[in-house]
């Protein structure tokens, strides 16, 4: 089946699975709209959350905007993630993982509806320029302007050409005129580097609504020698059709809903921020690079999309998540060539800072050339990372805890790597300092790795065996008790250190036969000590 061509094939999915709320009663922008649905984040399991369409959308001034937002669509939960890759929950890693190994490179086209209006040069404000777009002001009461949230931003590196799509908030600071944090470790802050070395600035195209594939790969970090727009061809399983701009040189997708073209300046930065980030805190004003427009191309009544970001588990996490997992798992079975990798997770509340490794572990080595490749991907990626046995879910934090527990001993399992890269990490450096450290992030940040594999044979999980475990709960169903969720491990089992003396007395115990047991322990007393 073909992928979505865009974002309106995507909330027609989304519709038709159930998972889309439309708004029709006034909402402001700018003091309800985001609040409203942050709300489902704080009070509602993620199996019921979902997407909001809201069409009748004010501003605190009372502007009334004729173009609707969209917000949730990409990831408010995982269902609503799978259904924007096309295909069900547990496949979302291998979609991720096949997407990557066969990437597509885009297809110029001479047109699309992105182009359908255009306004540059003396019509660049006659709709208001970016005053047009009814951008929501996400943290109210903390935020200090409208940000563009679901904000793709296309660059070009100026020696290869490739165009990297990197997805930073984007303050709205004037009809013509952004902030952008774009991070010196992010691949578009190395475009910027290189630029500013050459004494240009660095062209971008700020994209908004762009066809679901494209819209999934700019939040995950894709290889530096690969291009997303080729990573979302291999997701889409097609070309992503694409137009050149009009002002720049670069090409965006034609089938995005809102692009707007402009200059990065690479010879001064502006104060930016604060503003409700990920990590649970409000990023705090930083000297960033600012983002001049040069033109606003859109389609005939475009969607405004925008996703929820702030306290964790929000859109932002989970799209964050979600790619990661794909990502590093291939990265670290395929390019660094470690067997037994068998699943990445990273935990959506520490939004990539805590990631548990399970590997069916063939060599103790394979364990620390997992945990080093893991940082070794990102500076700023993974801050504790935990290697676990085959059978510890590592998306249960208290089977993550249960090894931590009982499976390492800090002196021996546990290492700290300096010199990472701190990634709006507000334990990084003290409040106040933002404005000094600019665009040169800190070294000195650390990740601590943890080996919390069993290092020899274990006596078995003190549960009853499964057959016992599952004889109980057809009792319990039968019996009308509340519904179980079983949680791993729900049953016993053997990790290698058992007898056969021991399963015999088992047996021996099952028959109500225990008493021969106790007359062989009697004729083993040992004198106490």
């Amino acid at each position: 089946m073909a992928y979505y061509l865009d974002l309106r094939e995507q909330l027609k999915a989304l519709d038709s699975a159930g998972l889309l709320v439309r708004i029709q009663a006034p909402i402001n922008k700018d003091t309800e709209l985001m609040p409203l649905v942050r709300w489902q984040f704080r009070g509602l399991p993620e199996e019921e959350r979902r997407a909001f369409l809201f069409t009748n959308v004010t501003d605190v001034r009372g502007r009334k905007y004729d173009i609707p937002v969209a917000v949730g669509c990409l990831a408010a939960s995982r269902d609503i993630y799978a259904v924007g890759l096309k295909c069900k929950p547990d496949e979302i890693v291998q979609r991720w993982t096949k997407a990557e190994a066969h990437p597509i490179p885009p297809a110029i086209v001479a047109s699309g509806p992105v182009h359908e209006e255009v306004h540059m040069d003396p019509s660049l404000l006659e709709k208001g320029g970016l005053g047009e777009f009814p951008v929501p002001i996400s943290t109210p009461g903390f935020d200090c302007a409208p940000y563009t949230t679901a904000s793709h931003w296309f660059t070009k590196d100026p020696e290869t050409g490739r165009i990297n799509i990197g997805n930073y908030r984007g303050q709205i600071k004037g009809p013509a005129r952004t902030g952008v944090y774009i991070g010196a470790s992010n691949h578009g802050g190395y475009h910027w580097k290189k630029c500013q070395e050459r004494g240009i600035p660095l062209e971008a195209a700020l994209v908004i609504g762009a066809p679901p594939a494209v819209a999934y790969t700019a939040p995950a970090r894709v290889p530096f020698t690969v291009s997303e727009l080729d990573v979302a061809g291999g997701i889409a399983e097609r070309a992503v059709e694409v137009v050149r701009c009009k002002t720049i040189d670069m090409v965006v997708p034609a089938y995005a809903e809102i692009v707007i073209e402009g200059l990065i300046s690479t010879e001064h930065l502006e104060p930016e921020a604060p503003f409700g980030e990920a990590t649970g805190y409000i990023g705090e004003k930083l000297l960033n690079p600012y983002f001049e427009v040069t033109c606003i191309t859109h389609r005939k009544s475009p969607i405004f999309a925008a996703i929820v970001s702030q306290f964790p588990p929000s859109e932002s996490s989970k799209m964050k998540q979600l790619a990661a997992e794909g990502n590093y798992l291939r990265f670290l079975k395929e390019d660094c060539n470690i067997p037994g990798i068998l699943e990445v997770a990273f935990h959506e509340i520490a939004v990539r800072q805590i990631c548990v490794i399970r590997l069916k572990k063939i060599n103790q080595a394979h364990v620390w050339q997992a945990l080093h490749c893991m940082v070794g991907f990102h500076p700023a990626t993974g801050k504790i990372v935990i290697a676990v046995d085959e059978d510890i879910n590592p998306r249960n934090m208290d089977a993550v805890l249960w090894a931590l527990a009982f499976g390492m001993q800090p002196h021996r399992d546990m290492l700290v790597i300096r010199n990472r890269t701190p990634s709006m990490d507000p334990s990084a450096f003290p409040p106040g300092k933002g404005l000094e450290v600019s665009m040169e992030e800190i070294a000195g940040c650390s990740a601590l790795l943890i080996d919390a594999t069993r290092k020899w044979a274990y006596p078995p999980v003190s549960l009853p065996k499964r057959e016992f475990m599952e004889r109980a709960r057809e009792l319990w169903e039968r019996l009308e008790l509340p519904k179980l969720r079983p949680e791993d491990p729900w049953f016993g089992y053997h990790l290698g250190s058992w007898s056969e003396e021991d399963e015999e007395e088992v047996r021996l115990a099952l028959k109500g036969e225990h008493y021969q047991t106790g007359e062989k322990a009697m004729k083993r007393r040992a004198p106490a000590k």
